[in-house]
């Protein structure tokens, strides 16, 4: 029998299991280019404070996804980075797509007209997830990044709201 998913706010208390589901992106080394997951006070500063959520399962957090602002200048008000974490137990069970899904409404309701990520070329789960929701690729930044000594290239996509009055 599969277990019910709620999608949550995330909140203080989750930071704990949100720290160890971005670690383990982190170990896949195709999630970013962070080296270690910051403290909450780091985290919670550099995040929407109304666009944080959390998979939930019988009290356990298996998956996050939140936004960040990509600048403080009040033109780009309504931009804002994707991210979308999934525990490695719970891959491949739809958790992604709830936490995106859930996203897009709230950045909506938030005034968010403009959803980026940048996302490396091997995360293809990723690219397909953001896909699935209307993502479309904006540009390919080839050796944006040095990774253990390595360039890394990163896709970048977009998805624009119809529903928060740019048209």
């Amino acid at each position: 029998m599969d277990r019910t998913i709620d999608i949550d706010k995330m909140l203080p208390d989750d930071w704990d299991e949100v720290r160890k589901i971005y670690l383990e992106g982190i170990a896949s080394g195709n999630a970013t280019f962070e080296k270690d997951a910051p403290s909450w006070e780091t985290w919670d500063n550099g995040h929407i404070i109304e666009s944080r959520i959390v998979a939930r399962s019988e009290g356990k957090v298996l998956g996050w996804a939140a936004l960040s602002p990509i600048s403080n200048r009040c033109v780009y008000a309504g931009v804002a980075e994707v991210s979308v974490y999934v525990s490695q137990c719970s891959l491949g069970k739809g958790i992604g797509s709830s936490l995106l899904k859930s996203l897009i409404k709230i950045s909506e309701q938030n005034g968010i007209w403009t959803l980026q990520a940048g996302i490396f070329p091997e995360n293809t789960s990723s690219l397909k997830l953001h896909h699935k929701f209307g993502f479309r690729e904006v540009g390919l930044r080839e050796r944006i990044g040095k990774m253990d000594g390595i360039w890394r290239d990163v896709n970048l996509v977009e998805r624009r709201s119809n529903k928060v009055g740019i048209n």
